[in-house]
């Protein structure tokens, strides 16, 4: 897709049929279970989810999003991945803290998931990721439970199966989930020849200076062409029982102001949750940073490490040109490394390698 217009892709194509198919497996699926509730568990009947991997930018999102809203089943949930994972989190610790001490682990698993995924007949997961050695561990026993329940995955990654949590502490105790990931999911390659986000990408700079009066069209023209026009609603990103408001988002793409990041108590373990959730970030009203902005300066050094390591692209608006950023002395030579940083993630080798970096859908 290119300025929010859909282009002939056989790859995609190939994909939007297998997935219209599945659609309606599921659909059909679902109207025999209405009225037998978790009875009806897995068995020949339950239609087989897709596992689908690719490089980002190739539409893995886009056609998830349309199979997801073609499927016409009584109760879905379209999910990401990470934002799953820490609401299992937050249900196994409330389970455990509130007069369960007595219960064994599987028990607590069992009863978070069943709280997560009541009722559900499809749970996709968007950008399908394994990082964590706890989430790790867990996978195995939760999907289990998932497929048990007669309940359709589709998730969409950037990763093959077996790429999973690589050189990741104790993967051999991870490879039977790889296993049965790969035996319960139908496993497809999405191998579109075009990496359409970074094509939008480098159409224009990435970095605009000016006020905050002169920027808000470049942004929003910068916005548009980044969703295609979609429209963006709020959300959030959770964070150990804490939600990140997200005033904007869409497809993997989240519009902040700078103050929405950098003026709030978050930290390197915020940046972190954000970056899992979204591949680009789009910042305005960023500020010359003086002395009484020195909070503000040292999130923002670490926001944008933490960007740069994961491989995050980035649209920016500045206040003042780069060589002006910077109008207090105090870290010095740390900040050096942040326009340093800042000048290569402008540049279209990032953008490129950003790309195969991102571990955020497109």
């Amino acid at each position: 897709m290119t300025r929010g217009a859909l282009i002939f892709d056989p790859a995609q194509r190939a994909l939007a049929r297998r997935l219209n198919r599945l659609a309606l497996e599921v659909s059909k699926f679902d109207r025999q279970r209405v009225g037998m509730g978790r009875l009806f568990g897995r068995g020949k009947s339950v239609p087989r989810g897709l596992y689908i991997y690719g490089d980002v930018g190739r539409g893995k999102t886009m056609l998830m999003d349309m199979f997801f809203a073609r499927t016409q089943v009584q109760n879905k949930r379209r999910v990401h991945f990470h934002g799953f994972m820490d609401e299992l989190h937050l249900a196994l610790a409330r389970f455990s803290g509130n007069g369960s001490q007595g219960s064994g682990q599987e028990d607590l698993i069992r009863r978070a998931v069943d709280q997560l995924t009541a009722s559900l007949t499809l749970l996709c997961f968007d950008e399908f990721h394994v990082d964590d050695i706890t989430n790790a561990m867990l996978l195995g026993r939760v999907f289990e439970q998932i497929l048990d329940a007669g309940i359709v995955v589709v998730a969409t990654s950037n990763e093959a199966p077996d790429d999973l949590y690589q050189n990741g502490l104790n993967r051999s105790l991870f490879v039977p989930f790889v296993r049965m990931l790969s035996r319960s999911l139908e496993v497809v390659h999405l191998q579109s020849a075009c990496d359409y986000r970074l094509d939008q990408m480098i159409r224009m700079p990435v970095f605009h200076f000016g006020t905050e009066a002169e920027l808000k069209p470049e942004m929003d023209r910068h916005w548009q062409m980044l969703t295609g026009g979609k429209k963006a609603g709020s959300t959030f990103v959770q964070v150990a029982g804490r939600r990140i408001p997200v005033p904007e988002a869409v497809e993997g793409n989240a519009r902040f102001h700078y103050a929405d990041l950098c003026e709030q108590p978050l930290g390197a373990r915020d940046y972190l949750a954000i970056s899992h959730n979204f591949h680009t970030l789009l910042i305005q009203g960023i500020p010359r940073f003086d002395t009484a902005r020195r909070d503000g300066k040292k999130r923002f050094m670490e926001l944008i490490d933490t960007l740069y390591d994961r491989g995050v692209q980035l649209v920016a608006g500045f206040l003042v040109p780069l060589d002006r950023l910077s109008g207090d002395s105090k870290n010095a030579f740390a900040f050096q490394r942040t326009l340093s940083r800042l000048s290569e993630m402008e540049s279209e080798d990032y953008l490129t390698r950003a790309g195969r970096l991102a571990v955020v859908t497109d």
